[in-house]
């Protein structure tokens, strides 16, 4: 219910699925679900090569307040697309849609599926939106899903920022090293760091904000990951690993040994058969937009028995607070 990313929960009357109002509520989690039929809610199709892709539109319109013309919030439309393959194997087993909003994916040989997402703070939903403001803690998850395959780990070998998608552009800085090395915390004192896992085929890691020299009101980042999977029986090494640095390496799981090349290098040491003990892909994240304005944009000042009320443009939502003054003075205002 926080669609616009900013703790403010949207009404489930306020949004519709291509016409079509909201089928349940969990009020305690926070969720509103939709359930529609493919050809039904206003969807659209389109058709590629390989892929059947069903759209439908997801729109918030905001209400006045009570008993005023005021409005707090912009409306919002947000296109959803459940993609399906024209080819594939026959099973009792529904197809399963993907709704892939700001993440990129990729498919390796025998299609192993990684994926790179913007998550909530309580890690339990998919972010909606991909502003931030400097310093605030971006929360990464990397996953696999294998398709008949064994039960695999995800890590994230390596991940570089950079002002466009291309990796190899300047400038650019590498956070995630060496096999997995989150080397940010170290280099800048930061907080960022991998969390322990909950389940092998995710791993979920915390990046603080930041930006590159010259400073705008904004700037967008991409970010860019190396991300790789291996057997779920295989042991955690040098070259499997997620490290942290907090007083000291440290290991999000497995023992802290396989962290004491992150000050050094943690060259491959043998030459690994991919083919039969690891796969590997890339994912990027992007554009994700960091402002550098205060996040205060409504600030009152009372001067003697007269209040103003300055307004700022609001980045992150796009919406402008109504400003209200009461009578004011003649006297110039004194700051």
């Amino acid at each position: 219910q926080d669609l616009l990313g900013i703790g403010r929960l949207i009404q489930p009357e306020r949004i519709t699925l291509g016409g079509c109002a909201a089928t349940e509520e969990d009020a305690e989690a926070h969720v509103i679900t939709f359930e529609s039929e493919l050809h039904g809610c206003g969807s659209e199709l389109t058709m590629t090569e390989d892929v059947l892709i069903y759209t439908f539109t997801l729109v918030y319109e905001p209400k006045p307040l009570a008993n005023t013309s005021i409005v707090k919030t912009s409306a919002a439309m947000v296109d959803i697309e459940c993609h399906y393959l024209r080819n594939h194997d026959v099973s009792s087993n529904a197809l399963k849609p993907t709704w892939i909003p700001n993440i990129s994916n990729m498919v390796a040989e025998e299609l192993l599926y990684f994926s790179l997402r913007l998550m909530t703070a309580d890690w339990q939903f998919e972010r909606p939106s991909n502003h931030y403001y400097l310093g605030d803690i971006i929360n990464m998850e990397a996953s696999v899903m294998p398709y008949h395959h064994v039960p695999l780990r995800v890590f994230v070998d390596r991940c570089v920022a950079t002002l466009a998608p291309d990796v190899h552009t300047v400038p650019r800085y590498s956070f995630i090293e060496d096999h997995g090395c989150l080397v940010d915390a170290k280099l800048t004192g930061s907080s960022s760091q991998f969390l322990s896992r909950s389940q092998d085929d995710k791993i979920q890691f915390q990046l603080e904000s930041f930006r590159f020299q010259p400073q705008n009101d904004s700037q967008q980042l991409y970010i860019t990951c190396h991300l790789k999977a291996s057997a779920a029986s295989s042991p955690i090494d040098a070259e499997n690993k997620a490290c942290s640095f907090t007083d000291g390496w440290k290991a999000a799981g497995g023992d802290d040994l396989v962290c004491g090349c992150c000050d050094s290098s943690c060259a491959v040491s043998k030459a690994r058969d991919l083919d039969n003990m690891q796969k590997e892909g890339e994912a990027t994240l992007g554009p994700i937009m960091i402002y550098f304005q205060n996040k205060h944009f409504s600030v009152c000042i009372h001067v003697r028995s007269t209040w103003m009320t300055f307004v700022r443009e609001c980045p992150i939502c796009h919406f402008r607070q109504e400003a209200f003054m009461s009578k004011l003075t003649s006297e110039p205002l004194q700051l």
